[in-house]
């Protein structure tokens, strides 16, 4: 990152309220000095939360100012103030952090979403092995896991055949095959669950549930009727 060539901050940074994560994401941070003067500056941030981050540009605002950042992937704007700065060991101005006037959990987009969730995941897998756990939701959170990973693999497929010019429809028969195996899935544990009496006649949404599932039926049979 090159040296600042104005309005270098000379605050230091308040001690953050949550986590950050390393991530870098193109933003444009627009405000207005004293002067009257209006500076646009592109930049990234390279560490952030909900409530904010540290930003890297050429030209910085002095702490204190208000400004208006622009994530330039999701085009969404939000106020934020410059609330202090942060130096190398030799004393380089690395970049200034900024909390938003609105904490945001969307503002840096999806990519951070999933960081922060892979974050979570680790601190949950060591938590798990301290146990124990109702094993209904164990078996619940453990089904959950497995439909993000199967999402998630079916949307890299996606993007990995349209980034190689194929036609990214033919995943679709492979979402369709992953649909009724969550159906399957879940239709199961509802049986497992009237068996073990969890499941009763006054459970909320049972007769929709019956709805659907003859609805499915009806469809089903009309499709295999030649088998």
């Amino acid at each position: 990152m090159a040296q600042p060539t104005a309005n270098q901050p000379s605050s230091t940074p308040q001690k953050r309220r949550s986590r950050r994560f390393p991530f870098i994401s193109p933003v444009e941070a627009t405000w207005q000095e004293a002067n009257g003067k209006v500076f646009r500056e592109a930049g990234q941030a390279t560490e952030v939360n909900a409530q904010g981050g540290l930003l890297e540009m050429k030209t910085y605002p002095a702490a204190g100012t208000q400004i208006e950042l622009t994530n330039l992937v999701t085009h969404e704007t939000s106020q934020a103030r410059v609330v202090g700065v942060r130096r190398n060991s030799e004393g380089r101005l690395l970049g200034v952090a900024v909390e938003l006037f609105v904490p945001s959990e969307t503002f840096w987009g999806k990519n951070l979403q999933l960081k922060k969730t892979c974050a979570d995941l680790v601190r949950l897998e060591y938590d798990m092995r301290s146990g124990p756990f109702d094993p209904r939701i164990l078996r619940e959170f453990r089904d959950a896991v497995d439909n993000v990973r199967k999402t998630a693999w079916a949307v890299q497929e996606w993007q990995e055949r349209q980034s190689r010019k194929q036609d990214p429809l033919t995943v679709i028969p492979l979402l369709t095959a992953e649909g009724i195996r969550r159906a399957t899935q879940l239709c199961d544990a509802v049986t497992a669950g009237v068996a073990a009496n969890e499941v009763a006649r006054e459970t909320v949404g049972i007769d929709e549930f019956l709805r659907s599932v003859e609805c499915v039926h009806q469809s089903l049979l009309a499709l295999l009727k030649d088998r």
